[in-house]
């Protein structure tokens, strides 16, 4: 950052020193001031060039700050529409597995034993039969037992016939349900990217903020040798206005001398002149002062 003026290079002018300076004192003073004015102007105009440089690197930090929130904001309006379309889904399948659970329930396939248990246990029952020797009431009691499992078996398999509405049912479900999880994956990228737009329009505007500073940093600065060369300039202008003032001066003493020099010159010459009326002789020199003052 650039640095303060030297105070000590600056030329200080008082009101003593404009009236009571010669005029060769404030032709130098006059010199003084101008180039110091010059450099400060120079080193005013560097400083704005600075300055304009470091606004304009500024307005490139906010604009790229802008573009970030703009895409930052875009995203997170692709990430709510993808939020709302997975709410959606969700609910649909959900909706839908519980009509599957509710149609599972009125089915009753998940109450006692499986198809495939009952298959086990008529298997068994029947080579118990076929291999035990059973008393009469023994023997009645295990075909009565076949005959039931038989017809759990064949209530079973009915109703596993109905289960195809239930499994169509789920796959749909389950169908929804991945279609909703790709929109929650969509979610999660989006706003991984929308983050990163924020964390960037965040860094650039603290980067402009910083810029930023520097840029009124170097206006002060611009400003304090502006102010300085402004100063200089209205001491050079007092004492260019002094200096005019003693030329004046000069002029009308010597003007003044001159006309005093001149009077002196043609009461001198009438003199001579009325003695060329008298009739004496006169020498050249008298006759050089008469043709001069037109007398002759």
């Amino acid at each position: 950052m650039a640095e303060s003026i030297d105070e000590s290079e600056n030329i200080e002018v008082t009101d003593d020193d404009i009236e009571n300076k010669s005029k060769g004192e404030l032709i130098k003073l006059a010199g003084q001031l101008r180039d110091r004015r010059n450099d400060l102007n120079q080193l005013a105009s560097e400083r704005a060039s600075k300055r304009d440089d470091l606004n304009a690197k500024t307005r490139e930090k906010v604009d790229e700050a802008q573009e970030h929130r703009e895409q930052r904001d875009e995203l997170n309006s692709q990430v709510q529409e993808h939020k709302e379309k997975r709410n959606e889904l969700n609910a649909e399948a959900n909706e839908l597995f519980d009509q599957v659970e509710e149609m599972k329930s009125d089915l009753e396939l998940d109450e006692g034993s499986s198809i495939e248990q009952l298959k086990e246990e008529i298997e068994d029952l029947e080579f118990k039969q076929q291999t035990e020797v059973l008393n009469p009431e023994e023997e009645r009691e295990l075909i009565e037992k076949i005959e039931d499992k038989r017809e759990q078996l064949q209530e079973k398999q009915e109703k596993l016939d109905q289960t195809g509405d239930v499994e169509e049912l789920k796959a749909e479900a389950e169908e929804i349900r991945s279609e909703a999880s790709q929109h929650h994956q969509k979610v999660t990228e989006l706003a991984d990217e929308a983050q990163k737009h924020h964390n960037q329009m965040i860094e650039a505007y603290r980067e402009a903020d910083e810029i930023r500073d520097e840029a009124d940093e170097m206006h002060e600065k611009f400003v304090e040798a502006q102010e300085a060369a402004d100063q200089h300039h209205e001491d050079f202008v007092r004492v260019q206005k002094r200096l005019r003032e003693l030329d004046k001066k000069e002029e009308e003493e010597e003007r003044s001398k001159r006309e005093e020099e001149q009077e002196a010159a043609r009461e001198e010459a009438e003199e001579i002149y009325q003695k060329f009326k008298e009739g004496e002789t006169l020498d050249t020199e008298d006759l050089m002062k008469l043709q001069k003052t037109g007398l002759l």
